[in-house]
């Protein structure tokens, strides 16, 4: 793995845009691709919605679904975007007309999760009818250029050799809820429903930092890494944001972190270019822009 390039000792972060237009639990929240600052959010009021993150307005709002949005998945491109959830089904949308492009069935239940690749070229699924060597829900996934990882509640986390033909198995003994590579594909993040994240070796599956302190053990959140996978962010199921740093596995300051959200912090993301900006939401039926009191609004 390259070494992360050093960071601040802080994930002091101040609230910048509150999107709130959600009726119910907020699932997922996606950065658009590039230095843009739009976000797709998607909830169990079975909306996918379109936010300007620097006015804090909606933009469009996507309906089709008959069931919560539990996954989102932007293409390069930004131009269109794919959506999963409780239908049983995969919708891919055009942004510009905000209607569905095509939609996928076969799966046999929830569809957990959906990721286009880097052109967008392929796009894969993970459901709860247990697909892929997966012996229960497939919770999360990451398409690679040549390897496709999946992570499941049977405490698993495959990954796929496309070039190779070859699956390996990495159990990690508790239910996987999110699983993210290093842009080096070396390492990868994997965060589980025993109040851990891991930092795991990609070719051996040796564990090589173990990040608590957070609590997860019923909830579907996801971790993220933070500027220059110098440090490893994570909600948590009492609404706080932990972050620690990748190297030694230290809490940032402040510690303990203060209450973000009102319920269970389901995802977190950083921004692809900006340097002091993530994103939060939450089961209390809203996401967050979190901003470093330095940038400029």
């Amino acid at each position: 793995m390259m070494a992360p390039s050093r960071g601040p000792r802080t994930i002091a972060r101040e609230l910048h845009v509150l999107l709130n237009s959600h009726k119910g639990p907020v699932n997922v929240a996606r950065y658009s691709k590039g230095s843009a600052k739009y976000i797709l959010t998607g909830g169990q009021d079975r909306t996918v919605r379109l936010w300007n993150t620097n006015l804090g307005t909606e933009i469009k709002t996507f309906t089709g679904h008959g069931y919560e949005v539990l996954s989102v998945s932007v293409a390069h491109d930004n131009a269109k975007f794919a959506s999963s959830g409780g239908d049983r089904s995969v919708f891919v949308w055009d942004v510009a007309t905000g209607q569905t492009i095509r939609r996928l069935s076969g799966h046999l239940g929830k569809v957990h999760a959906v990721e286009f690749n880097e052109d967008a070229s392929v796009l894969v699924s993970g459901s709860y009818d247990s697909t892929k060597e997966a012996r229960d829900a497939v919770q999360t996934l990451h398409v690679g250029p040549t390897f496709v990882i999946a992570g499941s509640v049977d405490g698993h986390v495959r990954t796929y050799d496309l070039r190779m033909g070859e699956l390996r198995s990495d159990y990690i003994g508790n239910p996987v809820a999110a699983v993210i590579p290093t842009q080096d594909a070396t390492t990868y993040l994997a965060t589980s429903l025993d109040n851990h994240v891991r930092l795991m070796d990609m070719a051996t599956g040796k564990m090589l930092n173990d990040f608590t302190g957070h609590t997860n053990e019923s909830y579907r959140i996801r971790a993220c890494f933070g500027h220059g996978e110098a440090s490893v962010v994570c909600g948590d199921e009492k609404g706080l944001v932990w972050a620690w740093d990748l190297l030694d596995g230290k809490v940032l300051a402040p510690n303990p972190p203060p209450k973000a959200h009102h319920k269970v912090i389901t995802w977190t993301e950083h921004h692809p270019t900006d340097v002091g900006e993530l994103i939060t939401c939450s089961a209390d039926g809203t996401a967050k822009v979190w901003r470093t009191p330095a940038d400029p609004q």
